[in-house]
């Protein structure tokens, strides 16, 4: 097997952690991401980017629900001819990570507060991002046409990259996010998902005195999530060659015990890589509540199911020789590392890029335990990863 050879480049570890204990500190949940993109605004400009090369897009009017702001976009001359480069990585984090303290323990960083996550998730992509353009220019590194992209709201739906300006991207031939774990890692594609949308609608009656006159909307729900799981389309599915997952992640509804329940509302989503083997997931689920609405009262009523489904993105898988690819791997190699592929069964900000016409492959950061309270961020496969940013960032790959 052929070793990969020492790093080819050189950058400020130091700067480089500094950097990134500071964008973990500060709050930026999704449709809150103002003071984050300030700090690295501030950061930019404290590096000597002109601050007429940075801008914000109107995502955030487009997207379901608003938002606080845009996408931040920063687009940068190159100092020599080539294809624009595209580095991105998003700046929200879920909930569970606000009030984070962040701190050094070894090689790791994690929270000071034990009731917080940390936020590596993706506060580490940006700061890879931030690292190699600190490296270019301290080292004035010769590099291509650059888009740096910090998008919005991925944690609640991928709504910063699916609704981002195209056009302000500036047309980049090879993108690159920011977004995972190990460095040595290119995520090639992912698969896609459908939302759900339930609402049942049953007969109220007392509990006590006529509960025969009721259709329970409680009832309906659970007869269809039993029909999904007896006839194995609830969890992993796996119908001869097709593979796919669904789930009911919210239930709502009844407000109290004496009452019949009338209505009850549930969100579910369904992922295959298949688009085709995915839609028949959802019309398994219309074809289990329908049915299940056909529950009778004692005076022949019967309930009412609203179904709702939605892309929430599309899947996708690059191929393994597409030029995208082979810069990342080549960055990876001349970092020192082994380069593997990978396809991801979760949907990702490049999923909206690729429907947008860019090619785009997802990599490591140092992420570990995401979404927990135990998140830590490993600052060795961080540094890696802002030595392959500065690598694609150079244009060197």
């Amino acid at each position: 097997m052929e070793m990969p050879d020492q790093p080819s480049i050189v950058i400020d570890e130091a700067a480089a952690v500094d950097s990134i204990l500071r964008l973990l500190a500060v709050p930026g949940r999704s449709r809150e991401e103002g003071r984050i993109q300030k700090t690295i605004r501030d950061e930019l400009v404290g590096m000597g980017v002109p601050g007429a090369a940075i801008q914000s897009d109107t995502a955030h009017k487009r997207i379901p629900g608003g938002g606080e702001i845009g996408n931040l976009i920063v687009k940068l001359p190159g100092m020599q001819r080539g294809p624009r480069r595209l580095l991105m990585a998003h700046v929200d984090t879920v909930p569970i990570c606000f009030g984070a303290d962040p701190v050094v323990q070894g090689d790791r960083i994690v929270s000071r507060n034990p009731a917080t996550g940390l936020g590596g998730d993706d506060r580490s992509g940006v700061g890879v991002i931030l690292t190699a353009v600190r490296e270019i220019i301290r080292q004035q590194l010769p590099h291509p046409p650059l888009t740096l992209f910090f998008c919005v709201q991925e944690e609640i739906g991928l709504y910063g990259a699916r609704y981002v300006s195209v056009p302000k991207l500036g047309k980049p031939s090879l993108c690159f996010n920011f977004d995972g774990g190990k460095a040595e890692e290119v995520c090639i594609g992912a698969t896609g998902d459908y939302a759900m949308g339930i609402t049942i609608h049953g007969h109220a009656s007392h509990a006590g005195l006529h509960p025969e006159l009721g259709v329970s909307a409680i009832t309906i729900a659970a007869m269809a999530m039993a029909d999904l799981q007896a006839n194995c389309w609830l969890g992993l599915i796996e119908k001869g060659k097709h593979r796919g997952t669904s789930n009911v992640g919210i239930v709502q509804g009844g407000e109290a015990t004496n009452v019949v329940t009338p209505l009850v509302t549930l969100k579910a989503e369904a992922r295959s890589h298949d688009p085709v083997f995915r839609k028949k997931i959802v019309a398994a689920y219309e074809q289990a509540f329908t049915k299940a609405a056909k529950l009778k009262s004692a005076d022949r009523k019967t309930g009412r199911v609203e179904f709702h489904a939605e892309l929430k993105y599309e899947s996708f898988c690059l191929p393994t020789d597409s030029p995208v690819v082979e810069s990342a791997k080549a960055a990876i190699h001349a970092a020192g590392l082994t380069s593997s592929l990978r396809i991801g069964n979760g949907g990702l900000d490049a999923n909206w890029m690729v429907a947008h016409g860019l090619p785009t492959v997802t990599l490591g950061c140092g992420q570990n335990q995401i979404h927990t309270v135990n998140e830590f961020l490993h600052i060795p496969s961080f540094l890696d990863g802002c030595r392959v940013a500065t690598l694609l960032a150079s244009g060197g790959t």
